[in-house]
C-alpha cells in the first residue's frame, strides 16, 4: 500500500560517522609498477605529506572522530580531481527531521515542509540530486479533521508515500530528486567506488571551494537535531529564502492537483477561510484553576460570530465561502450560514474520497483551493498584506498564556 506505518530506516553505509563503508577501500596512491628505489620512496613520502596536509586543512578525519566531516571511498581519480561523469547526491536522512527529536513524534505538514525546503535549497546551491525520504511521517494528532483509514484507533505515527503527496517529476525541474527507496539510490549505496563524506555542523557555503566535498559522490549531512530547517540561514527573512513557501504546495501530486481543479470548477466565484483550531486551541488549567492556552486569543478569534464580524468588511454577505479547517466539530461553522453559502471539504466527497487517504493529502488539495479564492482570510498573518482572523503572532515562544474566551 502507498500509505503505511513506517519505521524510519536509514540507508546502510550512510548512517554513522564511525568510519569507512564496509564495502569500500581507501586508496591513497595507485600502483607504481615493479621498479623500486629511493627516488620512489621519497616521492611517495612527499605525496603522502601533501595529501595529509590537504585533509587537515579540510577538517577531514579518517576515522570520523568528533564533529565536522568524515569520509570514505576516495579513489585515485577523485583525489586528483578527475571527472567520472557520475551523479552527485545530497542525503539528509531517512525521514524528515530524523535523526533528531522528531524521529518518534512527527511534526505537522508545514513543519516538515519547512525542513524539506531547507534541504532542497542546499541541493540547489550545491547542484546535487537530493535523496528525498520515501515516506512522510504523519502523527495521528494531525488526522482529526479527516481520520485516515490507516490510523484509526492508533496513537503512534504512521506514514504516507512521498510519491503520493508530491509530483517528483515536476519538482525535479527545479531541484533533481530521487526517493530513498529507489533502485538508483540503493545501487549507489552498494557500489565500491562511491565517494561519500559525512557532514555535521558545517554550512553550505563552506562546501563550495573544498575539493573533498566537490569530488564526493554523496554528501551525507547530519542536520540539526531540533529540526532540519534550523540549518538554513535567515530562515525568518523570507527575502533570503531561495524556494518560496508556495513551492512545495504547488508540487502536489497530479491526482491531488486534479481534485483541486474539479473543486474550484464547481465553486466558480468564491472566497475562502483557513481556520486553524485543532491542537492550537487546546487549553489546560494551571494550579490556580486558570485556563491557559498556547494562543491566548485564538479560541475567541475563531468563534463563528467573531469570524462573521471580522470578515464583514472583506467578504460581502451572500458570497460562497469555502472553509478549510481542522476543527473537530462538524457543525461548528453553521452560524456563518446565515450570511454566506458555507462550503467545506465534506461537500466534495465524490471528488476527494477516491484520491485522499489522510489529512495531509486533504490539506494539500485544500491549499490549492484556498489560493484560487477571490478573497482569502488566513488564521494568522504570514505576510504584511495578508488578511487574518487573529492579530496574534503565528510564531511565538512556546509558553502557556491566560486563555481569553470572550470579547472583552
Amino acid at each position: 500500500m502507498a500509505c503505511q506505518r513506517s519505521a524510519r530506516m536509514q540507508p546502510r553505509n550512510l548512517t554513522s560517522n564511525d568510519g569507512l563503508s564496509p564495502h569500500s577501500k581507501f586508496v591513497i596512491l595507485g600502483q607504481f609498477g615493479g621498479v623500486g628505489g629511493r627516488l620512489h620512496r621519497v616521492l611517495c613520502l612527499l605525496l603522502l605529506l601533501v595529501v595529509a596536509m590537504c585533509f587537515m586543512s579540510f577538517g577531514f578525519w579518517f576515522l570520523g572522530v568528533g564533529s565536522g566531516v568524515s569520509g570514505g571511498v576516495l579513489g585515485e581519480s577523485e583525489l586528483w580531481g578527475g571527472g567520472d561523469g557520475q551523479r552527485r547526491y545530497l542525503y539528509w536522512g531517512g525521514g524528515v527531521d530524523c535523526p533528531g527529536k522528531h524521529c518518534v513524534r512527527c511534526g505537522g505538514l508545514g513543519h516538515q515542509e519547512s525542513s524539506l525546503r531547507c534541504a532542497l535549497e542546499e541541493a540547489m546551491f550545491l547542484n546535487r540530486t537530493f535523496v528525498l525520504p520515501s515516506i512522510m511521517c504523519i502523527a495521528n494528532e494531525h488526522e482529526n479533521a479527516r481520520p485516515s483509514k490507516h490510523s484509526e484507533g492508533r496513537l503512534e505515527s504512521h506514514g504516507c508515500s512521498m510519491a503520493k503527496l508530491y509530483d517528483l517529476a515536476l519538482m525535479s525541474h527545479t531541484v533533481p530528486v530521487i526517493l530513498s527507496d529507489s533502485k538508483e539510490w540503493q545501487d549507489t549505496l552498494v557500489r565500491t567506488d562511491v565517494v561519500f563524506v559525512h557532514v555535521e555542523g558545517i554550512k553550505s557555503d563552506e562546501f563550495v571551494h573544498n575539493l573533498t566535498f566537490q569530488q564526493a559522490h554523496v554528501i551525507n549531512r547530519t542536520a540539526n537535531r531540533r529540526a532540519w530547517f534550523m540549518e538554513c540561514k535567515n530562515r525568518h527573512n523570507r527575502s533570503a529564502i531561495t524556494l518560496p513557501y508556495s513551492f512545495l504546495p504547488s508540487m502536489a501530486a497530479p491526482r491531488l492537483r486534479a481534485a483541486a481543479e474539479l473543486i474550484k470548477a464547481e465553486l466558480k466565484d468564491y472566497d475562502a477561510l483557513h481556520v486553524r483550531r485543532g491542537d492550537k486551541v487546546k487549553v489546560h488549567k494551571d494550579r490556580s484553576g486558570v485556563l491557559r492556552s498556547m494562543y491566548a486569543y485564538l479560541d475567541r478569534d475563531t468563534d463563528p460570530e467573531a469570524i462573521r464580524e471580522r470578515i464583514k468588511p472583506w467578504i460581502p454577505a451572500g458570497r460562497t465561502l469555502y472553509i478549510a479547517s481542522d476543527e473537530r466539530q462538524i457543525h461548528y461553522f453553521d452560524k456563518l450560514s446565515s450570511k454566506y453559502r458555507v462550503v467545506k471539504s465534506g461537500n466534495f466527497s465524490a471528488i476527494l474520497d477516491p484520491v485522499v487517504d489522510n489529512n495531509y493529502e486533504l490539506f494539500m488539495v485544500e491549499r490549492l483551493v484556498l489560493v484560487g479564492a477571490k478573497t482569502l482570510v488566513k488564521t494568522w498573518k504570514e505576510d504584511a498584506g495578508d488578511l487574518s482572523l487573529s492579530d496574534e503572532a503565528k510564531k511565538k515562544a512556546h509558553r502557556w498564556e491566560h486563555a481569553v474566551t470572550d470579547s472583552t
